[in-house]
């Protein structure tokens, strides 16, 4: 499913319109981006949880010449599924 298809899904489940379904799926996005921005926690009860995971520097190697790569330390977005979710898919 891609955000199209998400929009459209949204609008018939809420009863709303396109447009109107698409406004509040683009905010909800842009609210979680800034707060992991911001380094706080995106928790949604059932669902899961957005937050910030920190990746130390490490050392890989390149597979065609065997040369070591130091990789920098970096922050990456990382969900965690909640119980109500996991579930679900069940």
């Amino acid at each position: 499913m891609n955000k199209t298809e998400l929009v459209k899904a949204v609008a018939e489940k809420a009863g709303v319109q396109m447009n109107v379904a698409g406004e509040v799926v683009s905010a909800v996005v842009d609210v979680v981006a800034d707060a992991l921005k911001a380094g706080e926690e995106v928790v949604l009860v059932g669902f899961g949880t957005f937050k910030v995971a920190e990746r130390a520097e490490r050392v890989a190697r390149n597979p065609r010449t065997g040369e070591a790569l130091t990789i920098p330390a970096s922050r990456v977005p990382v969900f965690k599924a909640g119980k109500g979710l996991k579930d679900a898919v069940k």
